[in-house]
């Protein structure tokens, strides 16, 4: 095989599980009592708003929400803690991101299901249409374009 016909394919896979690995790398050390809040309040929805976070909503509800989460993240609850006594009081719905199982498992990973099968028969199409000889005309059908030409 021709490096010319897999390098941009290996190429293109380091660059994904670069990206991947980027995006799930835990933090390497300890976050402050500020960032934690913030990173917390982003992944809360405001009861109030339509479709905002806690941490950019302006509402009495969601100032109250930070402040709550300070005071836990200073009482030295872990993350985990924190998000379940806002599901335990306001519902499942108060978390922007679903959990990862049950439905927020169905919602997160079908949409990634369906490209990876989308992708996989587009590249079954690609080969199989790069498979099929290339089709020649035959000397009769020249024949007949030339006699349709002349008339």
């Amino acid at each position: 095989m021709r490096p010319t016909t897999w390098l941009p394919w290996a190429a293109l896979a380091v660059l994904v599980v670069g990206i991947v690995a980027f995006l799930v790398w835990p933090d390497g050390g300890e976050r402050s009592v500020n960032a934690r809040t913030r990173a917390l309040a982003e992944e809360i929805r405001c009861p109030e708003c339509q479709g905002l976070s806690a941490a950019t909503s302006s509402a009495p509800t969601a100032r109250a929400i930070r402040v709550d989460i300070r005071d836990q993240v200073e009482a030295g609850r872990s993350d985990a803690e924190i998000r379940q006594s806002m599901v335990d009081r306001y519902g499942e719905s108060i978390l922007l991101k679903p959990e990862g199982g049950g439905i927020g498992l169905l919602v997160w990973g079908l949409p990634v299901v369906g490209l990876v099968v989308g992708a996989a028969g587009l590249a079954f199409a690609l080969w199989r249409w790069r498979a099929q000889p290339a089709r020649r005309a035959t000397d009769a059908d020249e024949r007949l374009v030339d006699a349709a030409r002349h008339e």
